[in-house]
């Protein structure tokens, strides 16, 4: 099993890193037949340092890493005895230079390492090679345009989907249920008439079911409008896997819920639980239903577990300004 691989896309950061580690262990071995005292990491520096003395914020532009990684790589190179550091015309600045014994390291890096590692390279790629490296060098462009985690919160919005029934889908409005019904209360006769039968006692008679897919984790919430014989539509048989709590997929299934409900144009829209669903209704107060005693007159004999009855009550509009 390969996770990183059938992770796809989302880990192609460790992908690349992975692939560039096995890569450099390989440039390695080269480098170490050819009797030289460096590693791959250092092979960037001394291209850069090539006839050319350079600050080290030039090389942090020259080779594109961060100025510890510099510090740290061209600390190794003077520890080395292959660069040299010296105070430059500008007192605030130091220079690097390869040293007489870097400049023969250069040479020989140039003669038996670059050009064989550069053609296992294209050994690797075939006839892919050139158009492998300009997809990199858009890569890299791109994303000293725009860092990964910009574009992560930009593309945030789409992590939580809503979706209408199926029957494909109908066994997790029953599992999700019979989880959170099961763990808090225990299932009812009317419980499992509804979840065993979605189609026939909500659907079907004019109510809707919607569920809330997290990109990742698959479906991991359902919720139900279930018509009232009198009219009225109760929202029901909503709840979220407890692997899901924390995503906001309950509010965002919610909010999908009531939208839904305006839509039909039922009075009332109502809801019946239990005051040990505290999390749950502090969430209904937050989109709008209130507390309502009329409600539980009405209805609340339907589950022996309910005490308490919720009516939703749209947001007043602002007035107009005259």
């Amino acid at each position: 099993m390969d996770v990183i691989r059938e992770q796809g896309i989302g880990f192609l950061g460790s992908r690349l890193k992975r692939l560039g580690e096995r890569m450099q262990a390989g440039a390695a071995r080269v480098t170490a037949d050819a009797g030289l005292p460096v590693q791959p990491a250092h092979m960037a520096f001394l291209a850069a340092l090539d006839g050319e003395a350079r600050t080290i914020g030039q090389l942090v532009q020259a080779v594109g890493i961060s100025q510890p990684g510099v510090t740290r790589a061209i600390g190794q190179l003077v520890g080395l005895g292959l660069a040299r550091s010296e105070q430059g015309e500008d007192q605030r600045q130091r220079t690097i230079s390869l040293t007489p014994a870097g400049e023969a390291v250069l040479v020989r890096a140039k003669v038996h390492v670059w050009p064989q590692v550069e053609d296992a390279a294209r050994l690797l790629l075939g006839a892919e090679a050139d158009g492998f490296m300009a997809q990199i060098a858009r890569l890299e462009a791109a994303l000293t345009a725009t860092p990964i985690d910009v574009l992560a919160a930009r593309a945030r919005t789409d992590t939580l989907i809503i979706h209408e029934y199926t029957d494909a889908l109908a066994h997790h409005f029953r599992d999700i249920n019979a989880e959170w019904i099961g763990t808090m209360f225990s299932l009812e006769a009317t419980d499992r008439d509804v979840l065993d039968n979605p189609r026939e006692r909500i659907v079907e008679t004019g109510g809707a079911i919607l569920f809330v897919e997290a990109r990742g984790l698959g479906i991991v919430g359902a919720g139900a409008l279930q018509r009232a014989g009198d009219g009225g539509l109760e929202l029901t048989k909503m709840g979220v896997r407890e692997h899901a709590r924390g995503l906001k997929a309950g509010e965002f299934l919610l909010a999908a819920l009531i939208e839904r409900a305006r839509a039909m144009d039922a009075d009332p829209f109502y809801l019946l639980t239990n005051a040990r669903c505290a999390t749950a209704i502090h969430l209904y107060e937050k989109l709008g239903f209130r507390h309502d005693a009329g409600i539980m007159a009405r209805y609340g004999a339907r589950y022996a577990r309910c005490d308490v009855a919720m009516r939703y009550l749209p947001p007043t509009p602002a007035p107009a300004l005259s």
